[in-house]
């Protein structure tokens, strides 16, 4: 009798629970076939315009990137090839990047000013080209990325015949060329 009472509980209970409401669906008569194909040609239009754009915006990213760093040089002092410690931060830059760009090559091109032999400034610009290219090794970047060059004072920045000229000439700069 107690199995009787709990069944008819059950009973009552599901017969009181609310049904949702449905509504009919609507049926569409036509006369052409229905297709996909107009819409996932437009959705993969739609895709394929946004990651156009995407990578044209990142490869505008890295083309600015690339030229900020073209921009920055490593500064020596008069007749010597020693890294001063406030351009660290401009081989760790260098170093971050290409790092990150394992396709990236970057030429050191090491220059000095015009006092000096042409001898002597050559092999000064390839210690201080050489000076760029160990301190990048030291912070991981691999060999195959870093070529050097000296101009020695082929190459000035500026041409007047005093301190403030030579200083601007007496430097490292990078070259990047991403493959």
């Amino acid at each position: 009798m107690k199995n009787i009472a709990v069944s008819l509980v059950v009973l009552l209970l599901a017969a009181c629970a609310s049904t949702p409401n449905k509504q009919p669906v609507p049926v569409v008569e036509s006369s052409k076939p229905i297709s996909a194909s107009p819409q996932s040609t437009s959705t993969s239009s739609t895709a394929n315009a946004a990651d156009i754009e995407s990578r044209r915006l990142a490869a505008k990213r890295l083309a600015a990137e690339i030229q900020n760093l073209q921009k920055q040089s490593v500064y020596f002092d008069f007749d010597k090839s020693e890294l001063k410690p406030e351009y660290r931060n401009v081989i760790q830059q260098q170093a971050n990047f290409l790092n990150a760009h394992r396709n990236d090559l970057v030429t050191v091109e090491g220059n000095c000013d015009e006092r000096g032999s042409d001898e002597y400034n050559l092999a000064l610009g390839d210690k201080r080209a050489n000076t760029a290219l160990k301190s990048l090794e030291l912070l991981g970047v691999l060999p195959t990325q870093i070529k050097t060059v000296s101009f020695g004072n082929a190459k000035p920045r500026m041409t007047c015949h005093e301190e403030k000229c030579w200083k601007e000439n007496r430097r490292d700069d990078f070259n990047h060329k991403l493959n």
